[in-house]
C-alpha cells in the first residue's frame, strides 16, 4: 500500500501485507471478558467475531501470551493447545464469512493480580497501578508489581514469540503487538511507570528497547506482513502519564520501521495533532487510526464516520472503529447505505452470555 494520496472513501479496496481488504473500516481489539477461566475462547466468541466478518480486517481482543500477562478475569490467552484450539474455531467461522483476523497479544504487566493468576504482577518498576483491579471475586486493590529483571525481560520477548506462532497455528492473518493504553510494553515506554537505570530505563532510546525487541523478534518469526503494532500517544489509560509524547514518538516508529510491520495503529488519533502528522510522516507503512468517539458518551449518530474520513484525509490508511462495530455487526453496510446506528448497551461490555453480544441486530438493506 502507497501512502502518496490519502484514500477517497473507506469503501475502497485495499491491500495489507498479503491482505486484500474490501474495505478500509477495521473492527478494533475490545476486550469482552468472554473466555473460559483458563483463557480459551468459546463458541459464542465464534459467532461473534463471525458477525462481524464484514470488516475491512477484525483485530481480535486482547489475549495474553502467558499466565502472569494476564489482566482481568475472562480475557482470553495464547500459551496452551486449548487456546489454539479454541481460536481456531473463531479464525475457522471468520474465514468461512470472508473475513480476514489479526490477534492482539498483550501483556497487562501491572495491569494484574495474583486473585487471576496466582503470581505478584510484573512490571518494569515497582509503581502500583493506582485504584483497583477487576478479579472474578471483584474489585480488588491492585498489588504491587515486581520489577522485571534483564532475563525475565528476555523471556517475555520470547513469549510473545511463542504467542504469534500460537496465533498463526490457530488461523490468524497475523497479531497485533500491543504497546498502548497503560500495558507492559506502554509502561515501559512512559516515564511515570519506568523508572529504571538499566538499558531498558532513563533515555527514550532505552525506553522504547523493549517494546522495539518485541517486534524485531515477532517479525522475524512469523514475517513482517503478519504483524501490526498498536500505540497511544497521551493516552492517559491506566494511569499512564507520559511527560514527553512529543518525542517518544516519532523516536519509537523510527525504531520499528526497520523491522517493516505491516501497519502502526494509533490509538485516539487525532488528525490536527502535531504528534499524529509527525507519526504520519515518519511512519513508512500502512498507518490505521483509531478516532476518539468519547468515552461514556453515545455513538455519534453517522457511527463515527465523519471522524473516519477526516483521518483519511490526514494521511490514514485504515480507520479502526471500536463501539461502533461491537453493537452494529453489519456496521460497513451500514455506514455506506447511511442507515441508523445501533446503540450500544454497555452493562454489558465485559463478562456475561449472548445478551449485549451476539444479539445485536443485522438491518435488511433494501439494496441487499
Amino acid at each position: 500500500m502507497t501512502n502518496t494520496a490519502a484514500p477517497t472513501s473507506l469503501f475502497d479496496t485495499a491491500r495489507l501485507g498479503a491482505l486484500e481488504l474490501p474495505n478500509r473500516l477495521v473492527m478494533a481489539p475490545m476486550s469482552r471478558n468472554r473466555a473460559t477461566a483458563d483463557g480459551t475462547p468459546t463458541d459464542l466468541m465464534a459467532t461473534y467475531y463471525a458477525q462481524r466478518a464484514g470488516a475491512g480486517l477484525i483485530i481480535a481482543e486482547a489475549a495474553t501470551p502467558n499466565l502472569v500477562g494476564k489482566t482481568f478475569a475472562g480475557i482470553p490467552a495464547i500459551y496452551t493447545a486449548a487456546h489454539i484450539a479454541g481460536w481456531r474455531r473463531v479464525t475457522d467461522a471468520v474465514h468461512a464469512e470472508g473475513g480476514r483476523i489479526f490477534l492482539q497479544l498483550q501483556h497487562g504487566g501491572r495491569i494484574g493480580h495474583p486473585d487471576n493468576t496466582g503470581h505478584t504482577p510484573i512490571a518494569p518498576s515497582p509503581i502500583p497501578l493506582p485504584g483497583t483491579i477487576h478479579t472474578a471475586d471483584g474489585a480488588q486493590p491492585a498489588a504491587v508489581p515486581r520489577a522485571m529483571t534483564v532475563a525475565e525481560i528476555h523471556a517475555t520477548v520470547a513469549d510473545f514469540v511463542t504467542a504469534a506462532r500460537n496465533a498463526v497455528t490457530a488461523g490468524f492473518d497475523g497479531v497485533e503487538i500491543h504497546s498502548a493504553n497503560g500495558f507492559l510494553l506502554h509502561q515501559f515506554l512512559s516515564d511515570n511507570t519506568n523508572h529504571r537505570t538499566d538499558a531498558y530505563g532513563g533515555s527514550l532510546a532505552n525506553r522504547i528497547r523493549f517494546t522495539s525487541e518485541v517486534v524485531a523478534a515477532v517479525t522475524a518469526a512469523i514475517g513482517p506482513e503478519r504483524v501490526g503494532v498498536r500505540i497511544a500517544p497521551g493516552v492517559t489509560a491506566n494511569a499512564i502519564a507520559e511527560s514527553d509524547t512529543a518525542a517518544l514518538y516519532p523516536a519509537l516508529v523510527a525504531a520499528l520501521a526497520p523491522h517493516h510491520p505491516a501497519y502502526l495503529h494509533v490509538v485516539f488519533a487525532d488528525p490536527d495533532s502535531p504528534v499524529f502528522q509527525d507519526i504520519r510522516r515518519t511512519w513508512p507503512g500502512t498507518l490505521i487510526a483509531n478516532p476518539y468517539l468519547g468515552w461514556g458518551e453515545p455513538l455519534p449518530a453517522d457511527g463515527g464516520k465523519h471522524h473516519a474520513h477526516r483521518l483519511l484525509d490526514a494521511g490514514a490508511d485504515l480507520i479502526s472503529l471500536g463501539r461502533p462495530f461491537l453493537a452494529n455487526p453489519d456496521l460497513v453496510d451500514r455506514l455506506r447505505h447511511n442507515t441508523p446506528i445501533t446503540p450500544f448497551r454497555d452493562a454489558y461490555f465485559y463478562g456475561g452470555d449472548a445478551t449485549g453480544y451476539t444479539d445485536y441486530p443485522v438491518q435488511a438493506l433494501a439494496s441487499a
